[in-house]
């Protein structure tokens, strides 16, 4: 524990993002002195919020996953998530609008018979396939879920019996293309069940199947709204660990993190200050962090030539809309398919610009939440998976079009009809602003790549390897991106704090 009866164990946090928030209640609830430094002037990272005028936005992600994730950790913590913030269950999920087909829209399988209706309607005869689907994926997911909540700081945790139980299912050696379009017969139907591994960051022909648990997971316990903006639980966490007795620097960029030989002992910050502590967790962007706070002799394996040398996730493309009218006949989220979307996909992970025909997500959050906007207004979040910085796409010169090209197709195929005429704030983040203001190393907001090469224990260590007391939260390590995983680290790390 963190010092009943003895001096408080003290623990510092680079960044206020999600993971390093959620580390810090832990920690703090268990008695640890805990200071977080923040180089911004808000809390959250990209789990933050943003004011457009009257209009308020989610910075980052907008779909709320497997909340028991969180309320186990608020529980641990001494708390209670829903008597901190409201949860609104979307159902129907989202719309999937694919080119020559009538709007699916999927509802999670708590709502399974108004989900065979949907099937049956556009898919005829596949509904039994949905139930082989989420009967297989249970029993994959209970074999994987302990593996995930358990560090690998050497090869031996490969051969602790979690592990080799779940070996016959890992179906690392597929991808998740491969895993669930097994189910189903057509395209579109396969694609609405492997569209998720974008939500790492990666094309579903590309990613290991091993993350088919994804959609397994969004089916089984549904997708949410925090009234507010999922932003809301990051305040709500820094709250919380002022309340504990922690405490929250913002606006204080650490400069390096301080080491005696390979022992982390503190940070410095900009202002020159030294802050002395125990144990030093980073919840910063991995590779940003690895080059900006340790210096590189003390690097070993993350040189910034190996850094390079990894690979990383796409991109976005970002327009946040204040739109002067409620388009009450478009559900919360929406996700819009390109004509071709394995093309569309291969593009991206190829370094090449999407053109004409991409894919892109809408979140139309005002048809659930009025706290958003102004009455009888909208606030509207439109992202489009794009390659990183390695493409060398010049987003400067090719903003303001790509952005004209995007406002097209929300109103024709997305049918926010006349939304031009309605736009009364806008703002465009590019993947050079993800990198330059937000620093996201290449602008890829999904981290390192999920390949099989950079998972377990090829991914970045819960306690960086090669260092002592120097610990990693967020989605460049594991178990890996995503909200519901970055909360998973930061309860591994606490865990593994508290048991030194």
């Amino acid at each position: 524990m963190g010092g009943e009866g003895m001096e408080k164990k003290k623990i510092i946090i680079v960044g206020a993002g999600p993971g390093g928030l959620a580390a810090g209640l832990l920690l703090s609830s268990k008695g640890y002195s805990v200071k977080i430094y923040e180089k911004k002037t808000y809390v959250g990272g990209r789990n933050s919020s943003f004011n457009l005028g009257d209009y308020k936005f989610d910075l980052g992600p907008t779909f709320f996953l497997m909340p028991q994730v969180l309320e186990d950790i608020f529980i641990e913590a001494g708390e209670r998530l829903d008597e901190q913030v409201n949860l609104i269950e979307i159902n129907p999920m989202y719309r999937l609008k694919f080119y020559g087909l009538d709007d699916f829209n999927p509802y999670s399988y708590n709502k399974k018979f108004l989900m065979y209706g949907e099937m049956e309607k556009i898919f005829p005869y596949s509904s039994k396939a949905y139930d082989e689907y989420m009967n297989r994926e249970a029993k994959k997911f209970s074999k994987l879920e302990p593996c995930l909540k358990v560090p690998y700081l050497s090869l031996v945790d490969y051969l602790k019996p979690n592990f080799l139980k779940a070996l016959p299912y890992l179906d690392a050696h597929k991808s998740i293309y491969d895993v669930l379009g097994n189910y189903y017969k057509e395209e579109e139907l396969k694609l609405s069940f492997t569209f998720q591994a974008k939500y790492i960051g990666m094309s579903p022909w590309v990613a290991p199947g091993t993350f088919s648990m994804i959609s397994y997971l969004e089916h089984k316990y549904g997708v949410f709204h925090v009234e507010g903006g999922l932003n809301r639980v990051s305040k709500v966490i820094s709250e919380l660990i002022i309340k504990k007795g922690g405490e929250i620097f913002l606006d204080t960029p650490v400069k390096e993190i301080l080491f005696k030989d390979k022992k982390a002992i503190g940070v410095k910050l900009d202002n020159g200050n030294i802050i002395e502590s125990d144990s030093v967790i980073i919840n910063a962007d991995f590779s940003t962090a690895m080059k900006k706070l340790i210096p590189e002799d003390l690097r070993n394996k993350y040189s910034n030539k190996n850094l390079e040398k990894k690979k990383y996730s796409c991109s976005t493309f970002m327009l946040y809309i204040g739109v002067d009218k409620i388009y009450k006949n478009i559900p919360h989220h929406n996700i819009i398919f390109a004509k071709d979307y394995k093309k569309n996909v291969k593009k991206i992970s190829e370094n090449k610009s999407v053109g004409g025909d991409f894919s892109f997500y809408v979140q139309n959050p005002s048809v659930t939440d009025s706290t958003l906007a102004p009455n009888g207004k909208s606030s509207v979040y439109v992202l489009v998976p794009v390659a990183n910085n390695s493409s060398k796409i010049d987003w400067e010169l090719e903003k303001d079009d790509f952005t004209q090209l995007l406002l097209d197709k929300l109103e024709k195929i997305g049918e926010f009809k006349g939304i031009r005429d309605h736009i009364e704030e806008l703002k465009i983040i590019t993947p050079n602003d993800w990198e330059i203001e937000y620093d996201v190393y290449k602008g890829a907001v999904f981290n390192l790549s999920h390949n099989i090469m950079q998972m377990l224990w090829f991914r970045p260590h819960n306690e960086l390897e090669g260092y002592k007391n120097l610990f990693l939260v967020g989605g460049g390590t594991h178990p890996g991106s995503g909200l519901p995983t970055i909360y998973g680290s930061a309860k591994i790390v606490a865990d593994l704090i508290d048991k030194k």
